[in-house]
């Protein structure tokens, strides 16, 4: 079994209270839920309006596959517009069953 985890650092420009940055998250999370059946949620700066920290998961069995799924979530977070990308890591974990 192979665990991808992934973390983006969003930056929201024209953001000016929380109820305008829950909107924007909520579309992105979303849209990534929907296009890759992956576990989406808001993880950090819950009260900064300007910032937001989304974590996401996956579990698959190839390793390859699991990494180009993490590639390609990132590339469309991005290419949504939404907000900026000012930073991403990626985890990916080999667990292996008896």
């Amino acid at each position: 079994m192979v665990v991808g985890i992934g973390i983006i650092t969003f930056r929201l420009h024209d953001c000016h209270s929380l109820k305008g940055k829950r909107k924007i998250i909520k579309a992105i999370i979303i849209r990534l839920q929907n296009k890759f059946n992956a576990s989406v949620a808001e993880i950090g700066f819950n009260d900064i309006y300007q910032r937001s920290l989304i974590g996401f998961s996956m579990v698959g069995n190839n390793r390859k596959v699991v990494n180009s799924k993490i590639d390609k979530i990132f590339n469309m977070a991005d290419e949504l517009g939404l907000a900026e990308i000012i930073d991403t890591e990626m985890e990916i974990i080999n667990i292996n069953s008896s």
